[in-house]
């Protein structure tokens, strides 16, 4: 039997007939007009375009391949599935002939582009603005957008606190059940504890709940997303000015902070929980993380901040990254700060925020991760 080669990720279409769309015309089993078979040889069975979908399909389940033949139309879904019932059994020869035909248009395969406008979408994701795809995605319509539940899954925590803190106890209880494991578990995790025990309650009575309603839920809650105009900036106000004030002098920084705890004192405090200075390294950082710090930072720099940090908030971080590397580039590092002597304070200033733009950017990156303050505490005891 002829052996199939790599396929590329292609949908099947059966609605014209068995082969992925886009690909040519397969050729006939015998050219017509040719001349008849010599006596006792066999001949490929002759079959419509959807029985031969359903040998490759059943051919591919029986090697074990992972078909998403759930993303077919409900209505050819229900063809292949009704074809397959009636294929009964398939000589191996036509067998053969139905492979090498699929295989021979699968290796005339040049290109293979996203299935849909939401494949396309999902495609040029971040390469086309929030407010062309937005536009795009309202003018196409939910339903032709695919499965909203894909969506939804694909979504960050903090977008979907707002679906369980708004829609009804029974709905937070249907998306909780179709977010993967880990991600549930971060949502309950950010619930209110009330919240939280009522949706986990609510997930008893969702025994009885039919797939027409589930589908109707995700749209819902799908649409809901799409009527949200897009924002002119990826994070929260408070995040962007705790970013600049991290990059700021000590001085103006408090001065800052003080400024809108009198004008909105909710606001400051939003900010305050973005501040990230050096004082904040030793509750910030992991102490396994110390040596990928101290190899992303400039020696001199390291050396500078340490010599400037001798205030009661900044020489307890000296003392965190010390104890937490190698005893002789512990040693190294003291002899080099005696050396050094008093810096002055803009220098050390400069070389602490160097520090931490340092720290934030391993974090940006996924090299470290920073911590909150009660995650550090838990990792201590």
């Amino acid at each position: 039997m002829a052996k199939l080669p790599a396929m590329p990720a292609v949908p099947m279409n059966l609605g014209g007939g068995g082969l992925p769309s886009g690909l040519p015309a397969p050729r006939a089993p015998l050219p017509s007009g040719g001349a008849p078979p010599a006596a006792g040889v066999k001949v490929p069975r002759p079959l419509d375009m959807r029985a031969k979908a359903a040998i490759i399909v059943r051919l591919l389940l029986n090697e074990g391949a992972d078909i998403p033949l759930e993303e077919l139309p409900d209505d050819l879904q229900a063809q292949l599935t009704q074809q397959m019932g009636r294929m009964g059994l398939v000589d191996r020869v036509t067998l053969d002939a139905v492979v090498a035909e699929f295989a021979d248009a699968l290796e005339s395969v040049g290109l293979s582009f996203p299935n849909g406008l939401a494949g396309a979408l999902d495609a040029l994701d971040g390469k086309i603005s929030p407010q062309t795809a937005a536009r795009l995605r309202k003018e196409a319509g939910v339903r032709q957008l695919g499965d909203p539940w894909t969506r939804l899954r694909d979504m960050e925590v903090e977008r979907l606190l707002p679906f369980f803190e708004a829609e009804s106890t029974e709905v937070a209880a249907v998306l909780l059940s179709k977010l993967d494991t880990a991600k549930a578990a971060q949502v309950l995790a950010k619930l209110p504890g009330p919240l939280a025990r009522r949706v986990t309650y609510a997930m008893s009575l969702t025994a009885s709940v039919t797939p027409e309603a589930v589908d109707r839920i995700g749209l819902s809650l799908a649409a809901q997303l799409d009527d949200q105009p897009p924002r002119a900036f990826k994070t929260a106000p408070g995040a962007r000015v705790g970013a600049i004030l991290n990059q700021s002098a000590a001085r103006t920084r408090d001065d800052m902070l003080t400024s809108l705890d009198e004008t909105d004192a909710t606001f400051a405090g939003e900010v305050r929980r973005e501040i990230f200075t050096f004082a904040h390294i030793s509750i910030r950082v992991s102490p396994r993380d110390v040596p990928a710090v101290i190899r992303a930072i400039d020696p001199d720099t390291l050396v500078t901040a340490m010599a400037g940090a001798t205030d009661d908030t900044t020489s307890g971080v000296v003392d965190f990254l010390l104890s937490n590397m190698s005893g002789r580039m512990a040693d190294n590092l003291r002899e080099e700060v005696d050396d050094r002597g008093k810096v002055r304070p803009r220098d050390a200033e400069a070389a602490m925020n160097a520090i931490v733009g340092a720290i934030r950017d391993l974090a940006e990156t996924g090299a470290i991760e920073l911590l909150n303050p009660d995650e550090r505490f838990e990792e201590e005891q």
